[in-house]
């Protein structure tokens, strides 16, 4: 999650990750924090959003090494579940945007990019962009504990953070309400595009600690 505030009166803003309906238990913390900053004394706007796709993510990074380290996956069910990822600098363009607006003090916002794709399409999408398949097999027997558990062997995500990415993806977060693209208008980047630039994000983020590196 992330907090920003506007200048002097703007409102605090929380990008969060949560969705109606069935929460995990992961989601339904991210929902207190809603509340609780809601019931503070400054206006709160609300971002929810599904998966940001950028460098640096937790989400994401576990997508790419999925994508990179395997050459076929045997995957749970949660992978079908669907899902509408929003491009790094799209979500920092709604963040920022209603910054000022007074019309967006005390409101929740919705925030998607312009895909909504399954986890596996997300993964098999990414392995295309690299240039290789990504062969899948989905059974039914992989409980979260077994799925978490994969995840932190293939993975560099940590065990609990492991547990409560997979608790989430069995939700679906799908944008309900796009009021957001009539306060904040713009075009939002495709999943393709998200996925080209969060990658050529972290070439040059490793180009610049291998400068740091020799000196």
């Amino acid at each position: 999650a992330a907090v920003s505030r506007a200048p002097k009166t703007g409102p605090t803003v929380l990008l969060n990750v949560a969705n109606d309906g069935t929460l995990s238990a992961h989601l339904r913390s991210r929902r207190d924090v809603e509340k609780i900053l809601e019931a503070g004394p400054v206006p709160v706007t609300v971002l929810r959003a599904a998966v940001v796709i950028g460098h640096g993510g937790i989400s994401w990074e576990m997508t790419r090494q999925l994508a990179h380290r395997l050459p076929a996956m045997v995957t749970p069910r949660w992978v079908r579940t669907r899902t509408q990822p929003i491009a790094l600098p799209d979500a920092v363009r709604y963040l920022t945007g209603v910054l000022e607006p007074t019309e967006a003090r005390g409101r929740t916002y919705e925030i998607g990019g312009p895909d909504v794709l399954r986890y596996i399409d997300m993964l098999q999408r990414v392995a295309e962009i690299r240039g290789h398949r990504l062969p899948n097999l989905t059974v039914p027997l992989l409980t979260p504990r077994l799925s978490s558990a994969w995840l932190r062997f293939v993975t560099d995500v940590d065990s609990a953070t492991a547990r409560n990415l997979v608790d989430s993806m069995t939700t679906e977060v799908v944008v309900q309400d796009d009021a957001i693209t009539r306060l904040v208008p713009g075009t939002p980047m495709g999943y393709d595009d998200a996925v080209r630039l969060a990658l050529a994000d972290r070439t040059r983020a490793a180009g610049r600690d291998r400068v740091k590196a020799a000196g």
